[in-house]
């Protein structure tokens, strides 16, 4: 149990913490690192295995990672690319799901049909975590990222129910389709009605009761398990109903943070993000020796050979059926106004090739019950499909992962003429709200101005950010390579803050001011380097 080895799992954490620095200073993304630091747990010798119950698992990791990634999302972009993100978060599963099922009956001796589904269902959706931190950073269109978050947010719904009903007729011995496609539609909408209630009341409390961050934080870790719970609870989707929930929050969080709650809400979830994709990592590290104790009439080296086969399977069907599906999503526009424009064979390729498996499935993959419901049978292949996820995780992760910068090199895909870089808009967005200042300023204090030398200097500020900025979007315009102003502004202002950040550091060993004093200006450093930080 857990609690009985709580000195290994702390240290196997801080071995985790160890190698997501590692991925930092690579410039790697840290799953692939996680997936690599699980296979080498399960090489240390004489180390315990870690049980945890599988009727625990989707409770305690799955509401905190959909909501993390619902969380994260723009509706206002999951809206405008909705229907490439349905066609792939639906038909994708689907048709990977069929493929993989009846693939493994004819390559697996002893697998079933039912078993195929199962673990069509575990293994079909991508892991947008993976993908995203993949291409952070990277010159690549908005569309590709806005896609790819968005189709995980529902391929997670659709992966995760098809494993619900092929767990379901493997526990009781009967399926009937038309009755599954009716119970999903109805567990779907019943969840997402949950979730959004739910979400709308929490909304209320912490806009007009919350107030510090010492209560909002807390109640949006609690939210995703209360939703979660709740409709698990009436046996509709808590999958759907953390998704909603999270992307109603996530879309009117501005008017429930301010700077301070905002900038601790997003550092604590990136902390939860990363401990629970890290404890899934290594609770399959810990796994493994018995998992391929388990294997029973399959040796290791087969259950690789039937790995390589189905990751090759799942890498070719998910790049044909990307470039179908924005056929399919050109289909359903209702209107040439609302046509969404086919990208074209390189983006589909990328788009593709970004479709790596990650922690979403390994949590699936262990919340398979020990037993079947009757007489306390033994699970059919529990071991088997277990590994075989991890090792088409491990192969989809470090083969597309780490090769996911060249391809998109290779490709050379750039911004199409429609979309403004994010740079631009940056900058047009801050010259509008500058000239708003300064207007402001010029309406409500022009006497004040003449009078004080300190609010002079305020709109002597804002003039020259707004000729700046004026000179940053014309050197643009005009296609020029130089080094702006503004890069040069930016840069002399992160190097002012060191510099006092030093001085700072001198201080605090002369012991002449407060110490509650010097941790205010420390924390007042850090707001102002993470602003010119964002620039």
């Amino acid at each position: 149990m857990i609690h009985e080895n709580l000195l290994l799992i702390i240290t196997l954490f801080f071995i985790m913490a160890l190698l997501y620095m590692v991925s930092q200073r690579l410039k790697i993304a840290y799953p692939i690192f996680l997936v690599i630091g699980g296979l080498g747990i399960s090489f240390i010798p004489a180390i315990p295995a870690l049980i945890i119950e599988p009727d625990l698992v989707f409770l305690i990791f799955l509401p905190p990672l959909l909501f993390e990634a619902a969380w994260e999302s723009s509706w206002q972009q999951l809206w405008r690319w909705k229907r490439s993100i349905l066609s792939l978060g639906f038909g994708l599963v689907l048709v990977t799901s069929l493929a993989i099922a009846y693939f493994s009956v004819a390559l697996i001796p002893g697998f079933t049909l039912s078993l195929g589904f199962l673990l069509g269902g575990i293994i079909s959706p991508p892991d947008a975590i993976a993908a995203t931190s993949v291409l952070r950073g990277l010159d690549v269109p908005k569309r590709a990222q806005t896609i790819l978050e968005g189709e995980s947010l529902v391929n997670d719904a659709a992966s995760l129910t098809i494993f619900r009903f092929a767990l379901a007729a493997l526990l009781t011995g009967s399926f009937t389709f038309h009755e599954a496609v009716a119970d999903f539609v109805i567990l779907s909408l019943m969840g997402v009605g949950v979730g959004v209630s739910i979400a709308y009341i929490l909304y209320l409390i912490m806009r007009y009761w919350g107030g510090t961050s010492r209560i909002i934080t807390p109640i949006t870790l609690i939210a995703p398990y209360l939703m979660y719970v709740a409709a698990e609870h009436f046996h509709w989707s808590g999958v759907m109903a953390v998704v909603s929930g999270g992307l109603l929050l996530s879309a009117r969080s501005s008017t429930f943070l301010n700077y301070q709650t905002r900038q601790q809400t997003r550092e604590v979830w990136a902390t939860v993000g990363f401990l629970l994709n890290g404890f899934v990592f290594t609770i399959i590290g810990l796994q493994l020796p018995l998992i391929i104790q388990g294997l029973q009439d399959y040796t290791v080296g087969q259950v690789i050979y039937y790995s390589l086969l189905m990751s090759a399977l799942v890498i070719i069907i998910r790049i044909v059926l990307v470039y179908l599906s924005f056929f399919a999503a050109q289909w359903l526009s209702a209107s040439p106004s609302s046509l969404e424009p086919h990208p074209g064979l390189k983006f589909s390729f990328l788009i593709g090739w970004a479709g790596m498996r990650g922690v979403v499935s390994l949590a699936s993959a262990l919340a398979i019950p020990l037993t079947l419901a009757e007489g306390g049978e033994t699970f059919p292949h529990r071991n088997l499909i277990l590994f075989l996820t991890f090792v088409i995780i491990l192969i989809t992760l470090v083969l597309q992962g780490l090769t996911l910068p060249l391809v998109i090199k290779w490709l050379g895909i750039k911004e199409t003429a429609e979309q403004i870089p994010a740079q631009k808009q940056m900058e047009s967005l801050r010259l509008e709200l500058n000239q708003l200042s300064l207007e402001h300023l010029e309406t409500h204090y022009s006497s004040e101005i003449e009078q004080y030398e300190a609010i002079e200097r305020i709109k002597a500020q804002l003039d020259s950010y707004l000729l700046i900025t004026q000179k940053t979007l014309q050197s643009r315009d005009q296609g020029s390579g130089l080094r702006t102003v503004q890069d040069l502004y930016r840069k002399i202002m992160l190097e002012l803050i060191e510099v006092r950040r030093r001085g700072l550091r001198r201080i605090q060993k002369q012991n002449r001011f407060d110490d509650e004093i010097l941790r205010a200006k420390e924390k007042e450093l850090d707001y102002e380097q993470a602003r010119w930080s964002r620039h």
